[in-house]
């Protein structure tokens, strides 16, 4: 049942403050394997306050993966609960968390995802066309969102015509410009060099500066380094959870 966060009634007595935006208690996530059945996520407990800058790191198998499918909603878990924004999304259907995607969450992926022969602009847009917003309204929002990672001077360039950076760029503004409650950005430098995956960052770092809340999904550790809080996973569960110093 939907409600307030302020609301829940944990085992610890302990009440959520109204800043988190992000809650998990006891999340767990199970995977049929033929006769097996793999522990994806054995019961994972984590909060996240609005305008962090979270990195979820872990090996591969960890669970990170699971739990960004859980936190996107691309996934339910087995079990346990999951609040996004005040709300308890853990028991919702289809429709109601594709709801929550388009409007709650901004994803950006390592793979651009964008539509080879439209503009750097239209493809910005294309959120706000399901979200049933008005031409120029659409066009406002998404030129604002191209200005706001640096390409006010690309909205008509298409994607074979932007390099890496700047392509990952454009994910990031059609990311933000539904303004979502968080900025889901799963390994977005894995396809990028160095030097280039430094300035992604730091558009990132910029974002965040802003007020947006970003979870980094990495097992890279420079890339980590950039986040004011990393959350390291093994085997299902948080191994640890600490505050580190950005980069500068």
């Amino acid at each position: 049942m939907t409600g307030s966060i302020r609301h829940m009634d944990f085992a610890t007595g302990d009440i959520p403050q109204p800043d988190i935006i992000i809650l998990t208690h006891k999340l767990k996530r199970d995977y049929e394997m033929g006769s097996e059945v793999v522990r994806a996520l054995q019961g994972v407990d984590l909060q996240v306050q609005r305008n962090e800058f979270t990195a979820i790191m872990g090996p591969s198998g960890s669970g990170k993966s699971t739990l960004m499918n859980l936190i996107g909603c691309l996934d339910t878990p087995t079990s346990g609960e999951y609040w996004l924004n005040h709300q308890q999304v853990s028991e919702l259907d289809d429709d109601e968390l594709a709801r929550i995607r388009n409007k709650e969450i901004g994803f950006v992926f390592q793979t651009f995802n964008l539509l080879p022969r439209a503009t750097a602009l239209h493809n910005v847009e294309l959120p706000l066309i399901y979200a049933g917003l008005s031409s120029k309204k659409r066009r406002e929002q998404a030129k604002y969102a191209l200005e706001r990672v640096g390409l006010a001077d690309r909205m008509e360039h298409r994607p074979n015509e932007l390099s890496g950076g700047q392509r990952q760029r454009v994910a990031i503004a059609r990311a933000l410009v539904n303004t979502p409650s968080i900025l889901l950005a799963d390994e977005p430098t894995g396809n990028l060099d160095s030097h280039t995956s430094s300035e992604i960052m730091q558009v990132l770092e910029e974002l965040h500066d802003e007020g947006q809340t970003i979870l980094l999904i990495t097992h890279e550790h420079d890339i980590a380094a950039h986040a004011s809080r990393q959350v390291h996973l093994l085997d299902g569960l948080i191994e640890r959870d600490e505050i580190t110093q950005k980069t500068a």
